[in-house]
């Protein structure tokens, strides 16, 4: 009987370490589970602070952005409104120039000198375009040309060498820079 109280005993500690054994891995598993919880507490309010620190950013982008734009709009439209005051204030010498040979026509009779003074008039003018970069489209006598002359009209050539050629210039026209202001009207032979 001794021998069965033993084993009796034996098996009861056996199950009481088992029961031991039980709650202690259970108790880790809970403190396991109280980790993780923690760790994933902890990286859901790192994941959230950076989310925000990233929206931030994308707000202050965003709004640069919005400035900038507004901004170059702006330097947009008043360049264009004062594109033309630097060109304008060169062609004022001109325009005083006018001024100047229209008094003088009325009080001279030298129709010579008049001439000349308009001639003037004209030169420094064609001067100014030349230095702003137009040129004046060279067309009598040349091959025609559909990238700086329109046709208005076509005649019998005057003379057979002149067939395809412009014979005559109604319009003079125009480049800015290489690019065509106006095209030349012209006569072709034919």
């Amino acid at each position: 009987m001794a021998e069965k109280k033993e084993k009796t005993f034996e098996a009861e500690e056996n199950i009481d370490t088992v029961q031991e054994e039980q709650v202690a891995e259970d108790i880790k598993q809970e403190d396991a589970g109280k980790q993780e919880t923690k760790t994933e507490s902890i990286s859901l309010k790192e994941l959230e602070e950076k989310m925000a620190a990233t929206n931030e950013k994308y707000l202050r982008l965003s709004a640069e952005f919005d400035n900038y734009r507004k901004r170059t709009i702006k330097e947009k439209a008043e360049l264009i409104k004062n594109a033309g005051e630097e060109v304008l204030n060169k062609i004022l010498p001109v325009v005083d120039n006018f001024e100047r040979a229209l008094a003088s026509i009325e009080q001279s009779d030298d129709v010579a000198a008049l001439r000349q003074g308009v001639e003037l008039i004209y030169n420094s003018f064609k001067d100014f375009l030349t230095q702003n970069g137009v040129k004046e489209i060279a067309c009598v006598n040349t091959d025609f040309n559909t990238d700086e002359q329109e046709a208005v009209t076509k005649i019998p050539a005057p003379t057979p060498e002149l067939k395809g050629k412009v014979v005559d210039c109604i319009q003079k026209g125009y480049t800015l820079n290489g690019k065509v202001m106006r095209f030349a009207k012209v006569v072709v032979g034919e």
